[in-house]
C-alpha cells in the first residue's frame, strides 16, 4: 500500500509471491479508521497474509517528516489488523509509476487516476524481490517500526 494523503494506492501480489500487480486507489475520507478499515477489508477481500506500506524515506535513506507520519499511521494500523503490517523503501516509487504511464503513452489526466496503484505495485515488486534476495523465499515477519532505518 502507498499511503498517501489524498489517496491510497493498492496492488497485490500472485500466489506465489512473484509478481505485483495494481488492484485500486482509495480516496482518503478524511477518517484514518475508516481509511484503515477499508485497507482491512480489501486485505481480508484478497486474503492477503501481510499488509506493506511504502516508507517514504528522504533521498539519503534518512526518516524524515513525511518517512514519521507514515511510520505514526502504520502503527495505529498494526493496532488493528489482523495480519502483519511491514514496510519498505518506496524512495522514487511514484518517479518510477509516473515514467511507466508516460512510456505507454497515458496523458497526464488518466495518469493521476492510476499513478497511486502503480506505484503500490512498483513498491511491492520490491518488496517482494528484497525478500527473495535475502533468504530465497518470500519474507512474511513483522519487522516493527524500527526497521533498520535511523535517523542518523
Amino acid at each position: 500500500m502507498d499511503l498517501g494523503s489524498r489517496r491510497i494506492g493498492v496492488a497485490i501480489t500472485d500466489p506465489t509471491g512473484t509478481i505485483a500487480s495494481p488492484v485500486e486507489v482509495v480516496q482518503r475520507s478524511g477518517s484514518v479508521e475508516h481509511d484503515h478499515r477499508t485497507l482491512i477489508a480489501l486485505a481480508d477481500e484478497w486474503e492477503a497474509g501481510i499488509i506493506v506500506v511504502g516508507l517514504p524515506l528522504s533521498l539519503d535513506g534518512s526518516v524524515g517528516p513525511a518517512a514519521r507520519g507514515v511510520l505514526d499511521e502504520i502503527e495505529l494500523l498494526r493496532s488493528v489488523a489482523p495480519i502483519p503490517v511491514d514496510t519498505v523503501d518506496e524512495r522514487l516509487s511514484t518517479v518510477v509509476a509516473q515514467r511507466h504511464l508516460r512510456e505507454m503513452g497515458v496523458d497526464n489526466r488518466k495518469a493521476r487516476k492510476v499513478v497511486d496503484k502503480l506505484a503500490a505495485a512498483v513498491l511491492l515488486q520490491a518488496w517482494l524481490e528484497q525478500g527473495r534476495d535475502e533468504g530465497g523465499s518470500v519474507a512474511t515477519d513483522e519487522r516493527g517500526p524500527d526497521d533498520g532505518w535511523s535517523d542518523d
